[in-house]
């Protein structure tokens, strides 16, 4: 579990692939991996990765096919500038919302507009999800905790502070640049639960 704060920002620094599936290794930058071990977990862009092997500037990760083709990671290359955070623990503080790193879907950017010091940045997400989206609710977008200021049909806008531009990829972004998606689990939650409800009526 994990709260859509991200701690660093670091680089994709190697990639093994073969059939869509294989592994990466990724340098941390500024994360403190004090206290790791394999095993653990680290959400990547939002992506919640299982540590197979620890570096003296980072990790390794192991990727299925499944999370090859349903996020963002299969399109990354070396180099790329991506956000790390880890897993949650008993005691810190719940800064953002409860994300789980499971990936609902990619979402493409398809505004980026000054306002002031900050940046409204308008994300298209795949239809299957943006009923899922409401304005100010909660929304993780590469693994960055934000809150929704406005929906039009499958379109959201969030208003990025100059901090979270700085402090995440969301600086690097462009129109066009593809993000993963996790929305708010309590929508997820609410809508199975009237599924139920429909049905004992």
């Amino acid at each position: 579990m994990f709260t859509g704060i991200v701690a660093a920002v670091g680089t994709v620094a190697n990639i093994k692939l073969h059939d869509g599936e294989g592994s990466f290794r990724f340098a941390t930058g500024d994360l403190s991996l004090q206290g790791v071990q394999t095993g653990d977990s680290i959400a990547v862009n939002g992506c919640c990765l299982t540590v197979t092997e620890l570096h003296g500037d980072g990790f390794s990760a192991d990727v299925s096919r499944e999370t090859v083709d349903c996020t963002t990671l299969g399109a990354r290359q070396a180099g790329d500038r991506v956000n790390f955070e880890r897993a949650l623990a008993a005691g810190d503080a719940l800064g953002g919302h409860l994300v789980t790193g499971h990936i609902d879907g990619v979402g493409e950017v398809t505004d980026l507009r000054a306002d002031g010091d900050s940046v409204r940045l308008t994300i298209e997400a795949p239809g299957t999800l943006a009923r899922y989206i409401a304005a100010k609710g909660s929304v993780c977008v590469d693994g960055t905790s934000l809150t929704v200021n406005s929906v039009d049909g499958d379109r959201f806008a969030m208003m990025i502070i100059p901090h979270t531009q700085n402090q995440t990829i969301i600086g690097d972004y462009a129109p066009g640049t593809r993000v993963n998606i996790e929305v708010d689990i309590i929508a997820r939650y609410l809508e199975r639960f009237m599924q139920y409800t429909e049905q004992e009526a």
